[in-house]
């Protein structure tokens, strides 16, 4: 692994966007990367602004409405596409999603930490509140802090880098394309090849969940309200 291919999907939700951009492009990286934001057919407003603040900030912008008509969430082409830049530039596929804020060191940390573990698929960062607790969707984590270990439980794409090695042995491919989320099914496979993922928990990020698709707080405000949309319109399949 000899660099790093940073990633953000964005749909909308251009404040808590900018907050991640800001952290990633003020993190000390030692390493060469490059980052690029994935659009998903935010609205023409949010679109100008976002072409607006990648000149100003320095980062890549891909619109994927340049690339296909396939409604949001398209985070399969994401993947599919990125997993093969990465194999490409033998480099760490690092996510970090549109409500996150990662530390000046959560980057480089990452990378070493997957570097040291030869059999290391997925090193995943995990989350916490503003007040520092560990929170969505890693609260089994809770009461480990300041570890780093190997999990069997998945690992979310809030702050995960993929390492090439892993990349290369998993056709993304042959994801299910009636899905919309993918960190549980690669996880696991990344398991039954014969790797390990592993939780860093002494490298925490701020997370603010679901600030791109509102309608799914109310998983914690009306979870009954929740589910029904989700089954109803077919949202949200993991």
């Amino acid at each position: 692994m000899k660099s790093l291919y940073i990633v953000t999907p964005v749909k909308d939700s251009i404040d808590s966007t900018l907050e991640t951009v800001k952290a990633i492009t003020s993190s000390d990286i030692k390493v060469p990367y490059t980052y690029t934001i994935y659009n998903d057919f935010s609205t023409p407003e949010n679109t100008a602004l976002l072409e607006k603040y990648a000149e100003e900030l320095g980062f890549n912008l891909v619109n994927i409405a340049d690339l296909t008509d396939h409604p949001s969430p398209n985070y399969l082409l994401v993947l599919q596409r990125c997993r093969k830049i990465a194999i490409e530039q033998d480099a760490g596929f690092l996510l970090v999603e549109s409500d996150v804020v990662v530390d000046k060191d959560t980057l480089q940390g990452l990378f070493d930490g997957a570097q040291e573990r030869e059999d290391c698929a997925i090193a995943a960062s995990v989350t916490v509140d503003d007040e520092g607790a560990i929170n969505y969707p890693y609260e089994y984590a809770r009461g480990t802090e300041g570890q780093c270990y190997a999990v069997k439980k998945h690992c979310s794409f809030c702050c995960s880098l993929l390492t090439p090695e892993f990349l290369a042995k998993m056709d993304f491919d042959a994801l299910d394309p009636t899905k919309h989320w993918y960190d549980v099914q690669i996880s696991h496979e990344a398991l039954n090849l014969g790797f390990k993922n592993y939780l860093f928990t002494n490298l925490p990020v701020i997370h603010r969940p679901h600030q791109s698709r509102p309608w799914k707080q109310l998983k914690y405000k009306n979870p009954l309200k929740y589910y029904w949309i989700k089954f109803t319109k077919g949202f949200d399949k993991i």
